[in-house]
């Protein structure tokens, strides 16, 4: 071998001696911070963490699926019926003022004001098929738009009852 290939072999042993050392360096110092590092005891955090890696969806087949899909069904009904809207009231005052009169005291959305000649036509269809726009929703022929339950899903059909009874007892 000549000199210089003598050299190089050398050097070349020293770069891969120096990297050796570094990565035995890298491997013990991530080792060292790893240990360190607390495990996490927070409940919370883990709950938070399974809640967002569940699945979204299941599969439900025969028998066994019909059972599970009947069980998930109630459950969404009892947490639905749960969270019913203003407490559950009846007071049809109170859901008008925090719902309803956002669109009915100004006629936004060309909503019927409570006036008689706003409500007045409406009114003499009967107070069925004012509940029932009330609660499924209607779309007038004057391009008015009144969503489904006023736009609050939790409203249940007895406190739309009651409100739309308030609001016709207390046409001007």
């Amino acid at each position: 071998m000549r000199n210089y290939d003598l050299e190089f072999l050398k050097h070349f042993s020293m770069v891969i001696g120096f990297l050796v050392v570094v990565t035995l360096g890298l491997i013990i110092g991530a080792h060292f911070l790893h240990s360190s590092i607390p495990a996490e005891v927070n409940p919370q955090a883990a709950k938070r963490t399974e809640g967002r890696i569940a699945p979204s969806g299941a599969v439900y087949a025969g028998a066994t699926g019909a059972a599970a899909q009947a069980a998930a069904q109630a459950a969404a009904a009892a947490a639905a019926a749960s969270q019913v809207a203003y407490g559950g009231t009846t007071d049809g005052q109170v859901i008008f003022d925090n719902l309803c009169g956002a669109c009915h005291k100004n006629g936004t959305g060309k909503a019927p004001m409570l006036t008689a000649a706003g409500m007045g036509a409406r009114a003499a269809k009967g107070k069925d098929t004012l509940y029932k726009h009330a609660i499924e929703g209607f779309t007038g022929p004057d391009g008015g738009i009144m969503p489904p339950k006023g736009g609050n899903p939790a409203l249940t059909e007895e406190q739309i009852h009651a409100t739309v009874d308030w609001m016709l007892a207390n046409v001007k």
